[in-house]
């Protein structure tokens, strides 16, 4: 995050299904669409209603883009966003300006209020093996020393240069 973005945490509805698609560079990226409707209590009537819609574009980048396409969420699904408000102005077909707001997604998930989620975490890239590890691996096995190089022991070399 930069100083001056403005960040947002919105839960709504999938109005679409997350769409993963990847950049000429091979960036993976995600789009879906929000909805967050409030609720507002009409005091005449005592019940409560819907207020006005809120439809957010959302883009999700990378391994977070990869693993939301492959987290199993659907249209209608209540998710939790959090990321940076943006806005972004165009000239529309018949040439009236317009301006859209988007999230740039940095975190998403799944909302628990009326649902039950199971998660299952990957193994990042390492050195040693080169990509990401299944989510049957060993992703969730508990690291050892002999995994992290900065657990190395003390090198008995006499210069003082690190081993990297």
């Amino acid at each position: 995050m930069a100083i001056g973005d403005t960040e947002i945490t919105l839960a709504g509805n999938l109005v679409q299904e997350p769409a993963l698609r990847f950049t000429p560079t091979g960036q993976a990226i995600a789009t879906f669409r929000v909805a967050s409707t409030s609720r507002l209590f009409d005091r005449q009537t005592g019940e409560w209603r819907d207020g006005d819609s809120l439809f957010l574009t959302c883009s999700a980048w990378r391994q977070t883009a990869e693993n939301l396409t492959e987290s199993g969420l659907a249209k209608g699904d209540r998710v939790i966003v959090h990321g940076r408000l943006r806005q972004r102005s165009y000239e529309a077909k018949d040439g009236t300006p317009r301006t859209a707001y988007e999230i740039d997604v940095l975190d998403v998930g799944p909302s628990l209020r009326n649902a039950v989620a199971k998660v299952t975490r990957i193994q990042r890239h390492t050195a040693t093996t080169g990509g990401v590890g299944n989510a049957a691996g060993t992703a969730d096995a508990p690291r050892t020393p002999a995994d992290d190089p900065w657990a190395s022991p003390p090198s008995t070399d006499t210069d003082d240069e690190p081993p990297f």
